[in-house]
């Protein structure tokens, strides 16, 4: 029982990475209409923000190095340090008064939520019982959904003609003055929700270097000490790239993972701006819908980890999935602009969040890889993913257009995204339930890695 809160305790702790990994994206996709007005900003422009962002090529330089230094140098080591770096990047958003400031803030941030993703999932694991690696993994995710429905809860209130507004009204008073541009009061409240991540950024570092270092990253390094294997992590690599097991490892978590996330991705930072343009609602009615779908994706999720260590993985998989690609068919054929469709989307795409690919990825992602390479292999996985959903965020604002003409050929796409990680998903699910992380490893691998 005191193992199983403590690995509770560790887990919320590291959780709160999750909570400013995607608060980070939503506080961005939630006032993108406002700093677009107050920079003047094109279609192009946001598609630049989301491709350096927490969203894509930020957090994709940000994995490759994060998951080396916590392979290298222990989980521990990125805990002292990674926030740091975070609310660098929130500081420079915070303060933006150019499109090159605003950039350098959405990279600098992406980043650091790059750097802590392969640690949090790794360490998250490694600290769990056999039965309840699925559920900690689970919680993780569940602060991924509080943390952009508390952004864009403050989104909402802070917005022009939101209930807060006045109050925002008169903090810019006091900073820029009474002759500001109204451009520059209304993107201000886009400004303290930035400030809220700030905040909680603090409170996380504080807790999180307290945390104790991995004892499976411990044992690993006293295994390789003791067989006099210490090549570092060119040599685990050079292990990852040759062993069968492990590159087809790497491309299965990299198929179902990546089609998936192109479609979360472009979700996660301009569904705000595609329910505003294409949907024709309000910033602060949009900021509501997106807020009600990730407290479905938080209620269901919590559903989940009451599942996922007693329940096959193949069948959650699935079920996930079909709610993804019900949620497309069905925009497509009731169509994105009136309340039917918008409606149905959310409600739809906010179960599917709560028994997301993402769950089994991280979950998964932890389970195949041994520990000495086991942060470094989900660090290169996810900046390969999140580097080409980069590339196809900039691909699909073209898709979409300036005011949403193209939204009917960018959905197809993402349904035939969702199909491709549906049938590697099912075919591929490996049998990982109930076992340890050692006893997976051995079975997987042998004693020779």
């Amino acid at each position: 029982m005191a193992q199983q809160k403590s690995s509770l305790k560790s887990t919320i702790a590291v959780s709160l990475t999750n909570y400013l990994d995607a608060g980070a994206i939503v506080a961005g996709a939630s006032g993108l209409t406002l700093w677009k007005n107050y920079l003047d900003l094109t279609e192009l422009h946001l598609g630049w923000l989301n491709f350096i962002s927490a969203n894509c090529l930020g957090a994709a330089l940000g994995a490759i190095i994060g998951g080396f230094l916590a392979d290298k140098y222990g989980r521990k080591f990125i805990y002292t340090y990674n926030l740091l770096v975070y609310m660098l990047g929130v500081v420079l958003v915070m303060f933006s008064v150019s499109f090159p400031m605003l950039l350098a803030g959405f990279l600098v941030t992406g980043i650091s939520v790059g750097i802590g993703v392969p640690a949090s999932w790794t360490y998250i694991s490694e600290s769990s019982e056999i039965n309840n690696r699925g559920r900690n993994i689970c919680i993780s995710q569940m602060s991924w959904g509080v943390g952009p429905m508390i952004i864009l809860l403050l989104g909402m209130f802070f917005a022009p003609d939101g209930y807060l507004f006045g109050w925002v009204e008169q903090l810019a008073a006091v900073f820029l003055g009474t002759g500001a541009a109204v451009e520059a009061v209304q993107v201000f409240s886009s400004r303290l929700v930035f400030f809220s991540l700030f905040v909680v950024a603090f409170i996380a570092w504080n807790m999180q270097r307290q945390l104790e270092e991995s004892a499976e990253w411990k044992a690993s390094k006293a295994d390789e000490k003791a067989k006099g294997n210490s090549g570092g992590m060119l040599q685990s690599f050079a292990v990852l790239f040759t062993n069968k097991v492990a590159v087809k490892t790497v491309c299965f978590l990299a198929g179902i993972y990546l089609t998936w996330n192109l479609v979360a991705s472009v979700m996660g930072f301009f569904q705000p701006h595609i329910y505003e343009t294409a949907g024709g609602v309000t910033n602060e009615q949009a900021n509501w819908m997106n807020c009600i779908q990730w407290a479905i994706i938080v209620g269901t999720t919590f559903v989940t980890s009451q599942l996922i260590d007693k329940v096959s993985h193949r069948l959650l998989y699935v079920i996930g999935l079909l709610f993804s690609l019900s949620a497309w068919f069905i925009i497509v054929g009731i169509g994105v602009d009136g309340p039917a469709g918008l409606w149905s989307f959310a409600i739809l795409w906010g179960i599917q969040g709560g028994i997301s690919v993402q769950i089994f990825y991280a979950l998964w992602g932890t389970e195949l890889f041994p520990a000495k390479f086991r942060a470094g292999a989900q660090g290169l996985m996810f900046f390969i993913v999140r580097g080409l959903s980069a590339v196809w965020g900039l691909v699909f604002a073209s898709i979409y257009g300036e005011n949403g003409e193209g939204f009917t050929t960018a959905a197809y796409c993402m349904i035939a995204l969702l199909l491709v990680s549906l049938v590697v998903g099912a075919s591929g699910c490996p049998a990982t339930r109930g076992k340890s992380l050692d006893t997976i490893t051995r079975e997987r691998y042998g004693d020779d890695v």
